[in-house]
């Protein structure tokens, strides 16, 4: 049975470059001189961690990497914005973290999405990712193109069509 996979995966080393860009453009920006603004990428737990003096110098940091991720063809519904928190002295930090995988709440949604379309197709979720079968893959198509008119809050790759 023809069949294919939903996930939300996000490409590391695309990310890393968006990053990097983003602090040679803050380096060498007018208004961050004599800045003690920092931007790091923590691979292991997916975050992203700016520090900076003020909160407008934050949302300036933000702004970069937003347009960074977007030129590097990353979409930036991935991100997923904390609060910021004042650290020691006059500093704030804020931390950004990465989604990576579909969870449980997000994969419920997405399968009440199929079913509600009167498709003939089984969704089922498999970890982090959603798997949907169908006898046509006529059918799984327009779950595909279903899902991309749907604003979902997860950017969605459909991945692994077997026939």
């Amino acid at each position: 049975m023809p069949s294919f996979d939903i996930v939300n995966k996000v490409d590391a080393q695309t990310l890393d470059n968006a990053i990097n860009t983003a602090k040679k453009e803050i380096l060498n920006r007018f208004d961050f001189r004599d800045s003690k603004s920092t931007i790091d990428l923590d691979k292991k737990s997916n975050t992203v961690h700016i520090v900076s003096e003020n909160s407008m110098k934050i949302d300036a940091i933000m702004d970069t990497i937003l347009t960074r991720m977007a030129k590097q063809g990353l979409d930036i519904k991935c991100l997923d914005a904390g609060e910021e928190e004042y650290s020691s002295g006059n500093m704030v930090k804020k931390d950004v973290k990465v989604r990576s995988g579909i969870e449980k709440e997000d994969a419920k949604k997405l399968i009440k999405i199929i079913k509600d379309s009167n498709l003939k197709v089984q969704a089922s979720i498999m970890d982090d990712q959603v798997r949907v079968t169908g006898k046509k893959i006529d059918d799984l198509q327009s779950v595909i193109a279903l899902l991309r008119k749907s604003n979902f809050q997860l950017p969605l790759q459909f991945v692994n069509m077997k026939s």
